[in-house]
């Protein structure tokens, strides 16, 4: 994908091309102002106005979204059908803030450093905003080198947790730092959980942030008001907005679009308003009617739960297994011990919640479609799965199975041929993908892939096997993805690493929950079964395949990029 756009002749694709003895020479990398100016006189205007052929690339991304609801999507549902659609897309750590910092940075956690939604230890982060600005990691972001490749850079929605406003010393809300890397920067800052009532951010004339406020419409104003400060038509408000003014701009554009739901809400709602996933007014079920309000492509009354794969399913044969000497077996303590609080009543009409939630999504779709043309990539994803009554795990998210892991991953654009994808991808190939559509170089710090190769190559080789990391820590002041409203058990979860491939998922957890010890157990699931339904461990974990994700899973723990790239091939 990168030499098809670095090799086309123009100094504004990046590329100096040169006919040296009647061969062709591609040159380091420049920008079209550096070429400019590098240029004679006489050639520097005409260099400068040449316009920019890369593509713009609009990259959409959900929050919590489960699988099963993109059937429910109209316009997200025409985009798979007309665009690339990988089948096996994973994220790396299944929590908010590990994987939006893994995918910023295209590092795996252990990279990032940042392991948990908050930081917990305030003079030794391990997770939130303090994490992700301690440990480099801002620096490092894939947008940095997008805007070193001359596009224009634009954020709109949830950035990082807590990357919040704080109050000075005159009360004043003071707005969270500038983070580099973005040209235009629309944060929605944390109130936007909620639904409504919210601050974001932009910046000033002088490139300083400056807070908006969104006030939440009194309970009197009509739906078409409370729907106009809805978080997610707010953000497709700041999205078109930035790509009308830059639509006919010389260079191309990156924008993040990054809404809030389907997340669970925190913090404001309207009285008589119970759902703890809101959706949009004009999606809402009429009051007394729980199958009623829009669910898109699927009426709401036909969603059911067995749409949810592993829903209920006795955790009593997924007890994970000791690996002794020898190859000897043993049980294992079981770390699913909660109870289970989450009726059949509360998860159908959450799920219901939920796909209804999702169409104000859509529809935002639609527009920004609409508005990006067809010279624009867009790309379709999630920072996470959810988990809703699977696996007796009531509700939320962290744990390493298919409902938690598995994200939508669809590309429409440009010389991209429509069709389903094997190629195991990550949330951590989407940093080199992006720079390699652009005609950027990969930093040597990127754990992950590009795979815009198979945009347009649906069967040139890719990966085979995809990896997942995710840390414990006893939830803290500041953590919203305790989801009690749907019985959440993201405090039981223990830490693990995995690794899975076509044919299985092999998880090493760490039943000590202290930051020194180690108290390692493995569950093991075949994929010739409909979901993780049995530890198959203690019989198969000397066969082949067992044996191939052993080897593979020891050496992803603690991996330099260069190997983590490796093992996923």
């Amino acid at each position: 994908m990168k030499s098809k756009w670095s090799l086309v002749l123009g100094v504004a694709l990046a590329a100096v091309v040169t006919l040296v003895a009647g061969v062709l020479v591609v040159g380091p990398t420049t920008t079209a102002a550096e070429s400019a100016e590098q240029a004679a006189p006489e050639e520097a205007a005409a260099l400068a106005a040449t316009p920019d052929k890369r593509p713009n690339i609009v990259f959409i991304l959900m929050d919590d979204f489960s699988l099963e609801l993109l059937r429910t999507m109209p316009e997200a549902t025409k985009m798979a059908a007309e665009g690339a659609t990988y089948q096996n897309s994973f994220v790396i750590d299944s929590l908010c803030c590990p994987s939006r910092a893994a995918l910023l940075t295209g590092q795996t956690p252990h990279h990032t450093k940042v392991l948990t939604n908050t930081e917990n230890d305030p003079a030794h982060p391990v997770g939130g905003w303090s994490a992700f600005q301690r440990y480099g990691n801002v620096e490092k972001q894939f947008s940095l080198g997008l805007q070193e490749a001359g596009y224009t850079t634009g954020f709109v929605g949830k950035y990082i947790n807590a990357y919040e406003a704080t109050n000075g010393a005159d009360g004043k809300r003071v707005p969270p730092p500038k983070v580099p890397g973005w040209d235009s920067w629309n944060a929605l800052l944390g109130g936007a959980y909620g639904g409504w009532g919210y601050q974001s951010t932009f910046l000033d004339g002088n490139g300083d942030v400056r807070l908006r406020s969104h006030p939440q419409p009194p309970r009197s104003a009509s739906a078409q008001e409370k729907d106009a400060a809805y978080a997610t038509n707010v953000t497709r408000d700041y999205a078109l907005d930035f790509m009308g003014k830059h639509r006919d701009d010389k260079n191309p554009y990156f924008l993040e679009i990054a809404a809030y739901g389907p997340h669970s809400r925190l913090g404001h709602h309207y009285p008589g308003l119970k759902t703890w996933f809101p959706p949009a007014f004009a999606d809402q079920a009429p009051a007394g009617d729980p199958t009623g309000g829009n669910c898109g492509r699927i009426k709401c009354a036909d969603l059911s739960l067995n749409d949810l794969a592993g829903y209920g399913d006795d955790r009593s044969d997924n007890v994970p297994t000791y690996l002794g000497r020898g190859g000897r077996t043993s049980q294992a303590p079981a770390w699913r011990t909660n109870k289970i609080s989450l009726s059949d009543e509360t998860a159908l009409s959450q799920y219901r919640d939920r796909a209804r939630m999702v169409q104000s999504i859509d529809r935002m779709i639609t527009q920004v479609r609409e508005a990006a043309g067809d010279d624009t990539y867009v790309v379709l994803s999630s920072d996470n799965g959810f988990h809703l009554g699977q696996h007796q795990l009531n509700g939320g998210k962290g744990a390493p199975y298919d409902s938690d892991t598995r994200v939508p991953m669809v590309v429409v654009g440009p010389d991209v041929k429509p069709g389903k994808r094997e190629q195991f991808v990550n949330n951590i190939d989407l940093a080199p993908t992006f720079l390699d559509i652009a005609g950027a170089s990969v930093p040597r710090h990127v754990s992950g892939s590009s795979f815009a190769d198979s945009l347009g190559r649906p069967k040139v080789p890719g990966g085979r096997y995809a990896f997942f990391e995710h840390t414990y820590a006893k939830s803290h002041p500041g953590e919203v993805d305790l989801d009690k409203g749907s019985g959440g058990t993201i405090d039981i979860i223990p830490s693990y690493i995995a690794v899975r491939s076509a044919k299985g998922l092999l998880v090493r957890f760490d039943l000590d929950t202290s930051w020194k010890g180690t108290d390692y157990a493995y569950e093991l699931y075949r994929y010739d079964r409909p979901w993780e339904d049995r530890n198959v461990f203690a019989e198969d974990h000397a066969k082949p395949y067992a044996r191939d994700l052993m080897r593979r899973l020891n050496r992803y723990d603690g991996c330099a990029p260069a190997v983590c790239r490796a093992l996923t091939r």
